[in-house]
């Protein structure tokens, strides 16, 4: 029989390549230095090839080595699954549960819906990991996570999903603004406004200006932000109008602060928050049931914020 890699050898070579460094690859695989590298070897000599270019300095994969490296994360993480999917069937909602979650879901729901979790599921141990949304998906193609919880739509690649929940825009200004005089603010004269909007590389960014039709229409971007706190503090300080999305409003963001809430008018344009996991995960029932358990947390509809 042909002689094959080990997981730990495969599992030393990927660490490598991602930080090009031996100690802190050691650090992260919890091993000494001289048993990684002995590893590494190990594996170069079973494949007859280097895989990485050394110096006393620098240690960079070699082309065979990155393509290797590559390989080995899909073979590590269908391992993983394995694994997973032992553990899923003597109890689903038990054990350690990575969860990747955006900034702007976050703060404004995991304490909504953590007191229902914990009841429903008190063997779950979940860990949370804050991040951009490109980011979660690299972790969780990469196995570091098992799931993420993500606005949608954003293109994902082979990775399945479950709505939890709508979560709708709304118009945010002071008091005396021209707009604050209907009920509700039409798109078209929002975009005509000094709108303020999270920097790029934040979804709720593209999803506000798509979900109210503004991604083509003319406006004015004055203000760049980097969260929803700092945004509304600009709008507080006249420097212009922002839209926020529902779960922000009803988790207090704007208390304390002299601004008015209105809703968009039309269709009542919203963005989609799913739980999203590995479609090669061996714990999707688990992920189906913290699914259910997340939307009935987040059932109750309500109705339009009051301004604070």
């Amino acid at each position: 029989m042909k002689p094959l890699p080990t997981l730990r050898q495969l599992r030393y070579l990927v660490a490598v390549v991602d930080r090009c460094h031996f100690g802190q690859a050691a650090e992260a695989c919890l091993v000494s230095q001289s048993s990684l590298s002995a590893g590494i070897q190990e594996l170069e000599d079973l494949l007859g090839a280097p895989l990485l270019e050394r110096t006393r300095r620098t240690v960079m994969p070699t082309p065979l080595g990155r393509e290797i490296a590559e390989r080995a994360r899909a073979l590590l993480k269908d391992a993983e699954d394995l694994v997973d999917l032992t553990r899923s069937a003597a109890d689903p909602m038990a054990g350690p549960l990575h969860l990747g979650v955006i900034p702007t879901i976050g703060p404004f729901l995991i304490p909504r819906v953590m007191p229902d979790l914990r009841a429903a599921f008190p063997n779950l141990k979940l860990y949370l990991r804050e991040d951009q949304t490109a980011r979660l998906l690299d972790r969780l193609n990469g196995g570091e996570l098992d799931a993420a919880l993500l606005a949608l739509p954003y293109p994902m690649g082979d990775i399945e999903a479950l709505d939890i929940a709508e979560d709708h825009f709304f118009f945010v200004c002071l008091p005396e603004h021209r707009l604050c005089a209907s009920a509700t603010a039409h798109p078209i004269d929002v975009a005509m406004e000094d709108l303020l909007l999270l920097e790029d590389g934040h979804c709720l960014r593209d999803h506000a200006l798509a979900a109210c039709a503004l991604d083509s229409a003319p406006r004015n971007t004055v203000f760049q932000g980097t969260s929803l706190l700092t945004l509304v503090q600009m709008v507080a300080n006249g420097l212009g109008v922002t839209l926020l999305p529902q779960m922000a409003v009803e988790s207090g963001i704007l208390r304390g602060l002299n601004l008015e809430v209105r809703p968009l008018d039309g269709e009542r344009p919203f963005r989609r928050i799913a739980l999203v996991w590995r479609r090669s995960s061996g714990r999707k029932e688990t992920f189906r049931r913290l699914a259910a358990t997340l939307k009935a947390s987040l059932a109750v509809v309500s109705a339009p914020p009051a301004t604070p």
